[in-house]
C-alpha cells in the first residue's frame, strides 16, 4: 500500500514539473490501455469494513448507500450505531455507478471493489444508489446524489463515520460520470456547503445531452434514445431538461478541481470529454485530463497506472496527509 501511495505522489509531482499546464482539450497524458478484461480485475482489500444499506433521504425508501471504512479504522458502537474510531476526521469519496442511468448497483462486485479500493487509500469510501430510468426520469438521479452528499455532511454521520464534511469528493463512471460532473459543476459558492463537493473524478461521462452534443463525436442513435428515456422526453424538439442534465453548461470559475479520463475509441465519444475539459480550463478550473488508448469504457480503464493518477489527484485536492 505504501508503495502505491509513493508512486501516486511521484506521478503527481511529474505532472506538475513536466512543463506548462495543458490548455484547451490537450490531454495531460495519453496512456496505454493495459486492461485485459471488460471490467477491472477484482482485488481483495483486507481489513476494509463495509456498512451496508443505509438510508440517506432519497425519495425512494429502497434507495440506499454503503460506507467503506479504511483498514486502520476500528468500528465501535456509540449510541447503538457503528462509528469509526480514528484520531482525525477523514475525507470522503463517493462513487456513483454507471449503467446508462437505468441499471447498475452500488453493491455490484465491480463497484463494491471501487468503494473498497478508495477506502484502502485512506478515504471513507461511499457507494450510492440512485433512482433509475425510465421509471424515474431526470432529475430523480441527481436529486438522490445531492441528498447523499447532504446526508454525509450532517453532523450525525460525520461523527458516526469520522468524516470531515469539508472534504467530500465525487467519483463516477459513464452515467455515474455524468452525475459526478453535474454534482460538482452545478451551483456556485463554497465547496463545503450543501451538496457541493471539493473534487470530481469523471470517467467516460457524457456531458452534453442536448442536440449540440450530437456533433461531439457523433452520439449513436441508440444512445440518443437512452438519453431521452432518462430525460423523460418524447423527442429532443421539446426537451429543456436536456441542458439541465448536461454538466457542460454549468462550468464556472467556482467549480472544484476535476479529473477526466476517457478512452480514445469507446462508446461515449472522446469529444464529449474534450469539450468539458476545454470549458473547464477556459474558466480557470484546475483540470487533469488523461486519455487512454483503446476502447475500454468507464471503470474498465482502471489499470494500475490510471488508479495511481486518480489517487494522486484525490490526495492533493482532498488534502489527505499520512493516510
Amino acid at each position: 500500500m505504501a508503495i502505491t501511495r509513493v508512486l501516486a505522489l511521484a506521478i503527481g509531482a511529474l505532472l506538475v514539473l513536466g512543463g506548462c499546464a495543458p490548455v484547451g482539450d490537450t490531454p495531460d497524458a495519453t496512456v496505454e490501455d493495459t486492461s485485459t478484461t471488460p471490467l477491472p480485475v477484482l482485488e481483495t482489500y483486507t481489513g476494509i469494513s463495509v456498512v451496508e444499506d443505509l438510508a440517506f433521504g432519497s425519495a425512494a425508501d429502497d434507495t440506499l448507500l454503503d460506507v467503506c471504512l479504511p483498514e486502520n479504522t476500528d468500528p465501535v458502537t456509540v449510541s447503538g450505531t457503528a462509528s469509526a474510531a480514528v484520531s482525525a476526521p477523514r475525507p470522503v469519496v463517493m462513487s456513483i455507478h454507471g449503467g446508462s442511468w437505468r441499471q447498475g448497483d452500488k453493491a455490484g462486485i465491480y463497484w463494491r471493489s471501487v468503494c473498497e479500493w478508495l477506502a484502502s487509500e485512506g478515504f471513507v469510501g461511499v457507494s450510492v444508489n440512485y433512482r433509475l430510468a425510465p421509471e424515474n426520469t431526470f432529475p430523480a438521479a441527481i436529486d438522490d446524489v445531492r441528498a447523499a452528499v447532504r446526508w454525509l455532511r450532517d453532523d450525525e454521520q460525520a461523527e458516526r463515520f469520522n468524516i470531515d464534511p469539508d472534504r467530500i469528493g465525487a467519483f463516477g463512471g459513464s452515467a455515474g460520470g455524468n452525475l459526478a460532473a453535474l454534482l460538482g459543476l452545478e451551483g456556485t459558492g463554497d465547496l463545503t456547503d450543501g451538496s457541493r463537493v471539493a473534487a470530481v473524478v469523471d470517467l467516460s461521462g457524457p456531458v452534453d445531452l442536448t442536440t449540440n452534443g450530437f456533433a461531439l463525436g457523433g452520439v449513436e442513435p441508440g444512445f440518443r434514445s437512452i438519453q431521452l428515456d432518462y430525460l423523460g422526453c418524447a423527442s429532443y424538439a421539446d426537451c429543456p431538461q436536456a441542458e439541465a442534465a448536461s454538466p457542460l453548461y454549468f462550468v464556472d470559475p467556482s467549480d472544484p478541481p476535476v479529473f477526466v479520463a476517457h478512452s480514445t475509441n469507446e462508446i461515449i465519444p472522446q469529444e464529449q470529454s474534450d469539450a468539458l475539459v476545454s470549458a473547464l480550463r477556459e474558466a480557470g478550473v484546475p483540470t487533469t485530463y488523461i486519455t487512454v488508448d483503446g476502447a475500454m469504457h468507464s471503470i474498465a480503464m482502471l489499470d494500475d497506472d490510471l488508479r495511481s493518477r486518480i489517487i494522486a489527484f484525490l490526495h492533493e485536492n482532498l488534502v489527505l496527509e499520512n493516510p
